[in-house]
């Protein structure tokens, strides 16, 4: 395994050009780890050499961010399924910032606009390693789908809104995620 001291360009390209990325966190007592795929079509952005951000979409658990809120632990995955074997991890320290937070206007003009969107997760990146992805099969990609804009779209900001006050109040282990934080995603 490679070790990288920082996020150079050619990497920044790899990582932004991956269609599926994949977010690993845990709570520091409970039963459940999370590990999460996300879709890739402009929601991962660099915004350092050791520093990157994605956007969280609504989702029907909160795990992401009440780990993150708790203990702040991520690594986020990346793994080459056409062109030359590669995977990439990134391990830091990330937390949620949800609308309505001082750096939530300034990252949201990177990212496209989503209804979807409950925050932005920036990671503080402390170690990146490169692996030689053998076994990692090639696979084509098709399209990305379009099952959340539509969802989101029939909630509407209110529908949402009730949504995330109801599914993402609590992990599954009864830590907090959006407890208490309301989120309506302003209309971009």
């Amino acid at each position: 395994m490679g070790r990288v001291t920082a996020i150079d360009a050619k990497l920044a390209e790899f990582m932004i050009s991956q269609p599926v990325f994949f977010v690993a966190t845990a709570p520091l007592h409970g039963r459940h780890v999370n590990c999460s795929p996300k879709g890739n079509d402009g929601d991962f952005q660099v915004l350092g050499d050791m520093q990157v951000a994605y956007q969280d979409m609504t989702g029907s658990g909160v795990e992401t961010i009440a780990h993150l809120r708790e203990n702040g632990r991520i690594v986020v995955m990346f793994c080459a399924f056409s062109g030359p074997p590669r995977i990439v991890r990134l391990h830091g320290q990330g937390h949620a910032v949800v609308p309505g937070d001082e750096a939530y206007a300034g990252l949201e003009g990177r990212f496209p606009p989503s209804l979807g969107r409950r925050s932005f997760i920036v990671v503080e990146v402390e170690r990146v390693s490169t692996s030689c992805g053998y076994g990692v099969p090639l696979m084509t990609f098709d399209r990305h789908r379009d099952n959340m804009a539509r969802w989101a779209e029939v909630k509407g900001p209110d529908g949402l809104a009730a949504y995330r006050k109801e599914k993402n109040a609590l992990s599954l282990d009864g830590l907090s995620g959006l407890d208490g934080i309301e989120v309506v995603t302003p209309i971009s």
